[in-house]
């Protein structure tokens, strides 16, 4: 890990922080490549239940270091480069880390979320913003299209014309018309300590079901119904295998708190 960011995991909560707050936590190389090493460091961890992303500073995430990116091209070109079996570059793995990890991933937004840095949230599972934090699809503006898994991530969440107004204008919006819009989950005056409390709510539940049930709508959002039904089936047949369902059924009948036991494995 380096200083680009923070990770700090205590009590199973991952809390992870965007850490140039003098540039507004603009993206560099050194930072993405530091998000992807923390979503690595976290789904190696089975103690972790829920992460929290936030910028640490004044903003989220202003977007891409323009000036530090088109300085160096040949160097900034060569990560958009995919090897071997990989069908993503780092770029895109940065939002989509977020969504590979078996726990829910909560970002709180404030300040600016511009650009890459909205896709970076647009990763996370739950976004929490304050009402007069700015969202921007912001790429038109540097002559760019939204090459972050922006497209992947924005169809889940909102009608195609919408989108591509979004992005063909590059408008700014407040989170109060972001949360109209559906790019913002819900609206708090503290978006961190909203998305730590709603942290705490689910990591009280067993880790399988909520692995299982993050998996089961990131799969089944978009596909066939005949598919969709049967992954339904295949994890719930998954839920009454696991210790955490009987624990939990035992704890319901007997009127008392869970102690859940750490996830059984992948899903």
């Amino acid at each position: 890990m380096t200083d680009r960011v923070t990770l700090d995991i205590a009590d199973g909560i991952a809390t992870v922080g965007l850490n140039r707050p003098e540039k507004h936590n603009a993206l560099d190389i050194a930072l993405i490549q530091a998000l992807v090493e923390a979503a690595r460091t976290i789904r190696a961890d089975r103690s972790v239940r829920a992460v929290v992303l936030q910028g640490n500073g004044p903003s989220f995430c202003s977007g891409l270091d323009v000036a530090s990116a088109f300085s160096s091209l040949p160097k900034f070109f060569k990560h958009f480069a995919t090897f071997g079996v990989k069908k993503r570059n780092i770029f895109q793995d940065v939002s989509l880390c977020w969504r590979d990890l078996q726990v829910p991933v909560i970002a709180a937004i404030h300040g600016n979320c511009f650009g890459g840095g909205l896709q970076i949230a647009l990763g996370a599972d739950i976004r929490i913003a304050t009402p007069e934090s700015k969202l921007s699809v912001m790429e038109v503006k540097w002559g760019l299209i939204p090459d972050m898994s922006g497209t992947v991530l924005l169809r889940e969440l909102m009608p195609i014309d919408v989108a591509k107004e979004l992005t063909l204008t590059g408008r700014v919006v407040a989170g109060t018309e972001a949360q109209a819009l559906g790019l913002v989950t819900r609206l708090a005056a503290d978006p961190k300590a909203e998305a730590l409390a709603l942290a705490r709510e689910i990591a009280a539940k067993s880790p399988d079901a909520v692995a299982a049930g993050k998996q089961l709508l990131n799969a089944n959002w978009l596909c066939s119904e005949n598919k969709a039904l049967g992954l339904e089936r295949k994890f719930q047949l998954r839920m009454f295998r696991t210790k955490n369902q009987r624990i939990a059924v035992k704890a319901g009948l007997a009127r008392q708190l869970p102690e859940f036991k750490p996830r059984q494995g992948d899903y």
